[in-house]
């Protein structure tokens, strides 16, 4: 977690937990209310009584503000892949690194991820960011299977499958009126994509 020195009189010095986590939240409230291209980093810093510095010691730039910490994400997702059985069928490791990345989208996230989701839809080039985001993940995942020994175009086809699943899951997830958890989710969009596959 971040934290920041506050001076007071008399040279008192205490530590603020969570600067990151302010700034990311006051982001996210003004990319959302005036869009990301109208705000800049010192409106997001003074917003929360602090400097343009301070946001440039955590992020680089503004659009970081919005997507740091999805590494956690891509963590959990190749963690549960790295974790599953050896000798595991290919469906059965994307199923394991769905079932991993699920854990980090918890109920109480939903409202979040909702609004956050809204600020990406309305700007090309985060939409472009996600994008990129998703394909390094289908990578990675597909470099995974092949030092498992899977063949190709079998790695290549199930690392994309598993990508495609995760994406059209977080969409029903954070559609308006869904209730099921995330995990709910993917298992039944899982499940239809197999039965697809077997359709004769």
């Amino acid at each position: 977690m971040s934290a920041s020195v506050i001076t007071y009189a008399g040279g008192m010095v205490r530590w603020e937990p969570g600067t990151r986590e302010r700034l990311q939240a006051a982001a996210l409230d003004l990319f959302a209310t005036r869009g990301f291209e109208q705000t800049t980093a010192a409106e997001i810093a003074q917003s929360v009584g602090l400097t343009e510095r301070t946001f440039f010691r955590h992020f680089p730039d503004k659009r970081e503000a919005l997507f740091h910490g999805q590494e956690l994400f891509v963590a959990a997702f190749l963690t549960g892949a790295r974790e599953s059985q050896a000798g595991a069928p290919p469906l059965e490791v994307v199923r394991a690194a769905l079932a991993s990345a699920a854990t980090f989208f918890a109920d109480e996230r939903r409202p979040h991820s909702r609004r956050r989701q809204t600020v990406i839809d309305a700007n090309p080039a985060l939409q472009e960011r996600e994008r990129h985001k998703m394909v390094g993940l289908a990578d990675t995942l597909g470099d995974l299977l092949r030092d498992r020994g899977v063949a190709e175009p079998a790695a290549t086809l199930a690392a994309r499958m598993g990508t495609t699943v995760f994406e059209v899951s977080f969409a029903t997830w954070i559609a308006a009126g869904e209730e099921r958890s995330m995990a709910e989710i993917q298992s039944a969009v899982f499940a239809e994509l197999v039965a697809l596959a077997q359709d004769r």
